[in-house]
């Protein structure tokens, strides 16, 4: 059994395993199982019907939903920082970012996808996971996301600090074999160990490299820069055959191009997307932990991600938000559009 809180929910049983916001009251929430073949899709509500203070507070005001099955689709979060090496907070990331998430709506109108038109999607809550020892939450992580994923749906992570991509990408690879991988982000994240610990946020991909869980000729890494204690710090990722894509080559430009050739180099085989929220400047990005200036923007972050659009994404990712550094909101109202476009182009979402 999938071992799930719901994300400052108050819980109660309803059909189909779903827990029912004040919301879904209206005539405008439906069931969330695609079980009964004439079932219509969630659909978040429309404020001009329910006010956004109304409901239980799950991603866009969506149905939580205990069990993925039925699901195409669905928002999960892992409210983990224990693997962070700087500032803490990421934990209650995935609550802050539902709470900004309230202000988002069913169709993206300058891309054309109806994602909520396509698909049948939910929010899961969040793993259960242990905040006393890092290795026996990647356990948890890695065993909720095989039962996720099992069942055919994608799961959108809500994090967490990068640590949990390590234990997801376990999953992932188990069902689908080595994937490739869209990796947003100021640093590569492939160190080999700090105190004498393999695992942490700055190691997640040379583990993944290890358990050849990656298909190195398709990971892309986008948006690294900052200080290092050497001077080739990209010599790993290279060696691997990453495509490491700086920062300051991304100054002043469009990404559109840079996107058309990472969609060939992806072909038709199985991505994975992992976006830490650092990957964007601290200008526009403050909650975070391990911040570094001279970053992407939010308009570069959006060009990337919808030049994922035809590509098969099998799940995705939006880790590092640490609300007490972002006093306002914005950094987890920008990572809640972004968890909204990368739903936006998952493989079946209709575009018009």
């Amino acid at each position: 059994m999938l071992r799930l809180l719901a994300s400052r929910c108050a819980r109660g049983p309803g059909a189909g395993g779903v827990v029912r916001s004040a919301a879904m009251l209206c005539d405008h929430r439906r069931s969330s199982s695609r079980q009964a073949s004439d079932a219509p899709p969630n659909q978040p509500p429309s404020s001009e019907f329910v006010a956004r203070p109304v409901g239980v507070c799950s991603m866009m005001r969506l149905p939580v939903q205990t069990s993925p099955e039925g699901l195409d689709a669905a928002f999960v979060g892992v409210p983990l920082d224990i693997g962070t090496s700087n500032r803490p907070g990421a934990r209650f990331g995935p609550r802050r970012i539902r709470e900004e998430s309230v202000l988002l709506r069913t169709i993206n109108p300058s891309t054309g996808a109806l994602p909520f038109q396509s698909l049948m999607v939910a929010d899961l809550g969040d793993v259960n996971v242990n905040l006393y020892n890092l290795q026996d939450s990647c356990r948890l992580i890695r065993e909720a996301y095989q039962k996720i994923v099992a069942t055919g749906c994608v799961p959108l992570t809500l994090g967490g600090d990068h640590t949990i991509t390590y234990p997801i990408l376990q999953a992932m690879a188990k069902k689908h074999g080595p994937v490739g991988l869209l990796h947003v982000d100021a640093h590569t994240d492939t160190a080999d160990k700090a105190l004498g610990e393999k695992i942490y946020h700055g190691t997640p991909f040379r583990r993944c490299v290890d358990e050849k869980l990656l298909d190195c000729k398709r990971v892309v890494q986008i948006g690294i820069r900052g200080s290092s204690m050497t001077l080739d710090p990209y010599r790993y990722s290279r060696s691997q055959g990453f495509r490491v894509v700086l920062a300051e080559d991304c100054w002043m430009k469009s990404l559109v191009p840079l996107m058309a050739e990472v969609r060939q180099q992806m072909g038709g085989k199985p991505i994975y997307i992992s976006f830490d929220i650092d990957g964007l400047d601290p200008a526009y990005a403050p909650g975070t932990g391990t911040p570094e200036i001279a970053g992407l923007t939010p308009s570069q972050a959006l060009e990337i991600i919808r030049g994922c659009q035809g590509l098969n994404v099998v799940g995705c990712d939006l880790v590092e938000v640490s609300p007490p550094y972002d006093p306002f909101g914005n950094t987890a109202l920008l990572a809640a559009n972004l968890l909204f476009e990368m739903l936006c182009v998952l493989p079946k979402v209709r575009v018009i």
